[in-house]
């Protein structure tokens, strides 16, 4: 479910802000989230086999679902870049990483609880079958994402696969 992090409407965690300070979120990206949530929505209502009005009560569910994730993952990884870059630099004080440590454990803490909410929240307008469904929907999405994004990896070269000794 990790690279199903992507419907586009919702409400927006007090965790979520934009990339990097003053940076837009990249074309690209945004560009992947609009297709996917795009390919989830018009395929949500066959896929599950909703009616109309079953639809029309889990789009929003969804959407909620997909942008909470979406949003603590963004978050969660400009968190790490944050502090790997200031790891890297060198001269990292104690206060800010240990900022980031908390900023990190926060996210850590606070996400996967409104995810689970939100789940549970889709689950209640759902059957158990419909449940299952959107999960194999999930996956097959994931999948799909993922050999995608295989695709358009560079191959690295057998020197750079290998990681260096660790000493």
């Amino acid at each position: 479910m990790g690279l199903l992090l992507t419907l586009g409407a919702g409400r927006a965690p007090a965790f979520a802000q934009s990339e990097a300070p003053g940076r837009e979120e990249r074309p690209a990206r945004r560009e992947a989230f609009r297709m996917v949530d795009a390919y989830v929505v018009s395929n949500l209502q066959e896929s599950l086999g909703l009616t109309d009005e079953e639809y029309a009560r889990a789009i929003p569910l969804v959407k909620r679902l997909q942008t909470g994730r979406r949003e603590y993952y963004l978050e969660r990884t400009r968190t790490l870049r944050e502090m790997r870059r200031l790891l890297q630099r060198g001269g990292a004080t104690e206060t800010q990483v240990l900022d980031l440590l908390q900023r990190l454990k926060t996210l850590d803490a606070e996400g996967p609880v409104q995810a689970r909410q939100d789940v549970e929240a889709l689950d209640a307008t759902l059957t158990p079958v419909q449940q299952a469904k959107y999960r194999v929907l999930e996956m097959e999405v994931e999948q799909r994402m993922r050999a995608i994004v295989n695709r358009a990896r560079p191959r690295a070269s057998p020197q750079r696969r290998a990681s260096p000794p660790r000493e």
